[in-house]
């Protein structure tokens, strides 16, 4: 699929890592992230790349931390914050990291320097976000899918998009290829650990 962008654009990724990993993981595939940095490269000038997610810092390991370092050193910002573990009701281990704050105050503070921003999530929670840097002047795509049963994208979030794009559209362009030998990008494409909050839950 090509990406619809416009040649010197100036553009800015905003990854909700934990929605995009539940979105793609309900279309059947992993992401890569090198693959999905170069195909939003082509055709403008891709100023940042943010990725958001909360992390198990009392933990001696996280699971998510082979996927974050190798962002750190391959061209993403990568925001984190501390995430909390409990029990529910049913004896379910649970982690609770809500990521909305961070990249809502990123986004419009980068909106005056980007002519073009790409979100990837699909929560409702993010549409006054996007009416917020529209009126600056920025278009907004968003990326998600409304292939999974229930659809991860809200529906006043894809009507408030300049621009939507079905993540399974991409699934050619940016999901990990299963090779004998993987690339660090391939096999760091997971984010293994379950989440449950209002910020990684379908929107």
């Amino acid at each position: 699929m090509t990406v619809q962008l416009y040649p010197g654009e100036r553009i800015a990724l905003f990854i909700d890592g934990a929605n995009l990993y539940f979105a793609a993981r309900a279309l059947g595939f992993d992401i890569d992230y090198r693959r999905l940095r170069q195909q939003f490269s082509e055709g403008g000038r891709l100023l940042r790349a943010y990725y958001y997610t909360a992390l198990l810092d009392e933990q001696d390991y996280s699971p998510l931390r082979p996927l974050v370092d190798w962002l750190d050193y391959n061209g993403y910002t990568v925001i984190t914050k501390p995430a909390k573990e409990f029990t529910d009701a049913a004896g379910r281990r649970r982690i609770k990291g809500n990521m909305d704050i961070e990249l809502a105050i990123d986004m419009l503070e980068m909106a005056e320097h980007i002519d073009h921003i790409v979100l990837f999530s699909g929560d409702g929670d993010f549409r006054r976000l996007v009416e917020a840097v529209q009126r600056q002047g920025v278009r907004v795509t968003v990326v998600s899918t409304m292939r999974s049963n229930p659809p991860m994208i809200a529906d006043e979030l894809r009507r408030q998009a300049d621009i939507f794009i079905e993540l399974g559209d991409l699934a050619g362009d940016i999901a990990r290829t299963h090779t004998p030998r993987d690339t660090p990008a391939d096999t760091l494409s997971r984010q293994p650990q379950d989440a449950d909050d209002d910020a990684l839950e379908p929107a």
